[in-house]
């Protein structure tokens, strides 16, 4: 493939005969309108969203776009790796806002009580992604996320909206604060990232399983083994759009309407029909995010 392909969407994919929902996207860090986007989604059979906040910027944009539109629902939060950036300052300007000054704990409980606000929105169906990241933040940042992960839990229940988690090389450390904090009633572990033997701890725990296009990847068995003994009514499936785009596409922009891409493999791995499971899919989304 020319290099230059790298910014062409790839192709749609043949329609799913069962309408399934993203359960994952980010509409606002996509190439032209939600409009655009929901209507090519919808085409190939993916006729719900939802719409993940990341900031507070983010979030209410979330929330506003889940009001405007049936097929978008929006939840909230600060992104793991937002923590540390509000509590210890950003110069390197990483994120959306640029360089940041450090604000402490005091600037980190005013953006929690912004997502407080939004989690009491009925378009807000979920609040995430919160979890944990020790991937992209060093030993300096883990107090800052840890915090907020645990206002993020106790929100949730408080409003009795789902919990989207992100993990990223912290498995140990998610489950340990859901078992000290208890656990909202549903929990989504997004792009999940653990092994087969998590997946069983997940299962036992009733934890929803999300699934992006990473499953498809040639290094992934490790995911696949974990989808082969998820339970079909824990699983979920979602783009993280723009990101992690499913083979054979992988590094070109990624969108909901690739949805069927990833779904189609996933029923592979599974040994189910593409109806079965896009029809277990479905309900577990509506279960998971109580629409």
């Amino acid at each position: 493939m020319a290099p230059q392909d790298k910014n062409t969407p790839p192709p749609l994919p043949e329609p799913l005969r069962v309408a399934v929902a993203d359960s994952h996207t980010h509409l606002d860090m996509q190439e032209g309108s939600v409009e655009e986007a929901l209507a090519k989604a919808a085409s190939v059979g993916v006729t719900t969203v939802v719409q993940v906040g990341c900031d507070l910027a983010g979030s209410r944009w979330a929330a506003e776009t889940a009001a405007a539109h049936e097929a978008v629902h929006a939840t909230v939060a600060l992104h793991p790796n937002e923590a540390p950036r509000i509590v210890l300052g950003d110069p390197d300007g990483w994120s959306r806002q640029g360089a940041r000054e450090a604000g402490g704990d005091a600037a980190l409980d005013t953006a929690l009580a912004g997502i407080d606000e939004l989690a009491a929105l009925p378009q807000v169906r979920g609040i995430g992604e919160t979890g944990l990241d020790h991937f992209r933040t060093g030993p300096e940042g883990i107090a800052a996320q840890e915090r907020s992960f645990r206002a993020h839990i106790e929100i949730a229940k408080r409003h009795g909206k789902a919990l989207v988690i992100h993990d990223r090389e912290a498995h140990d450390d998610v489950l340990r604060i859901l078992r000290e904090e208890g656990a909202p009633e549903r929990v989504v572990f997004h792009c999940y990232s653990g092994d087969a033997e998590m997946a069983r701890i997940c299962a036992a725990a009733g934890y929803f399983m999300s699934f992006a296009g990473n499953v498809t990847f040639k290094n992934a068995q490790p995911l696949r083994d974990a989808l082969a003994v998820a339970p079909p009514e824990l699983v979920l499936v979602e783009t993280d759009a723009p990101f992690l785009t499913p083979a054979p596409y992988r590094g070109r922009p990624n969108a909901p309407y690739l949805v069927p891409v990833t779904l189609r493999a996933m029923a592979e791995v599974k040994g189910m029909t593409e109806e079965a499971l896009a029809t277990a899919v479905a309900a577990n989304t509506a279960r998971a995010f109580d629409y």
